[in-house]
């Protein structure tokens, strides 16, 4: 029996081996069996923490929607978050001016981020040479192992005060310690190795063929980067920018020390704002007991940042789907 299942499995004629070399079938086939079970443990263990994570988060949160004190409308169409304050009503948890401060900040950082990242990415996949792409790459990417605290005090030490002395003092303008312009420059520079990254090993997949075709016909280089190149790694480019701005919506101790503290209905960058991460990181150093409605409230803006990032990644999928080329 063992016999016939080596030779149908392995296509080996098992009556012409050896013992040894019979032994040497077992042991590889309880190998596979048992790399096999090692992998689907792997697998199924990333879904129970998946689906704990999302019981623990969601539990808490309706739990703080049934709440008397709270209302699922005044809450998405609010414009007063004040959590904290000492008289609990539901117009006092209007998520918007968080969601509001958090789109801001991942909207600018990603007009910063998305041009110099893909202009990097075109420069490392069309133009730099073999040696200097192995310099180049991994010094972009350090950017990423920098911890996103440095960035914080980065952008209160240094690029607040650069901005404060060209706004106020060449521009007239007025603009506060804490505001939404530093953090989103800061968070623009974290995500930029992200969209180098992503988009030149996109861009590099692409068939050399392509180019030489583009080559033929008279395409300068540029032309070839731009028109070719460019579309033909159009879903994993789209794929690299909508990760970055996930990345930028999630983002917690850059935007939290160099942002501020101050939820507010306001698209002028110059202000204080205070984004969903950074709120959950001002509650959670805090005094609020478990079970209570500020300590819920953390869980309640925790999923409605979960929902948004969610929503993004199937957009995503969708892009990717209906942009994917597929080359022989």
């Amino acid at each position: 029996m063992l016999s016939q299942l080596l030779r149908k499995q392995t296509g080996v004629n098992t009556q012409l081996l050896t013992a040894a070399q019979m032994n040497n079938l077992r042991q590889r086939k309880s190998a596979d069996k048992l790399v096999h079970s090692i992998v689907f443990l792997c697998a199924i263990l990333g879904i129970f923490v998946t689906i704990g994570i999302i019981f623990s988060l969601f539990s808490e949160t309706i739990g703080f929607f049934a709440r008397p004190e709270v209302n699922l409308w005044d809450y998405f169409t609010g414009t007063d978050w004040r959590p904290l304050a000492s008289e609990v009503k539901s117009t006092n948890f209007g998520v918007r001016p968080l969601i509001r401060g958090t789109m801001m900040i991942a909207l600018i950082s990603g007009a910063i981020a998305i041009p110099l990242g893909l202009g990097g990415a075109i420069f490392l996949s069309e133009y730099a040479s073999t040696k200097l792409r192995k310099v180049l790459k991994p010094a972009i990417e350090i950017l990423a192992g920098i911890p996103t605290v440095v960035y914080g005090y980065f952008a209160i030490s240094f690029i607040t005060p650069l901005l404060k002395t060209i706004v106020e003092e060449n521009l007239g303008a007025r603009m506060g310690f804490f505001n939404a312009l530093s953090a989103s420059i800061v968070v623009g520079i974290m995500i930029i190795p992200m969209v180098t990254s992503i988009s030149e090993d996109a861009m590099r997949s692409v068939p050399r063929s392509l180019r030489e075709g583009a080559y033929a016909l008279g395409a300068t280089k540029f032309e070839v980067a731009t028109k070719v190149v460019v579309p033909a790694a159009l879903s994993g480019i789209i794929s690299a920018f909508i990760i970055a701005i996930s990345r930028a919506i999630g983002e917690t101790m850059a935007v939290t020390i160099a942002a501020g503290a101050t939820p507010r209905m306001t698209l002028n960058p110059l202000d204080s704002v205070q984004t969903m991460t950074a709120f959950i990181v001002q509650v959670s150093f805090g005094d609020a007991p478990a079970g209570s409605i500020n300590g819920q409230s953390i869980f309640a803006v925790g999923a409605t940042l979960f929902s948004m990032t969610f929503l993004m990644n199937i957009i995503s999928n969708k892009i990717l789907n209906r942009f994917r080329e597929v080359y022989e």
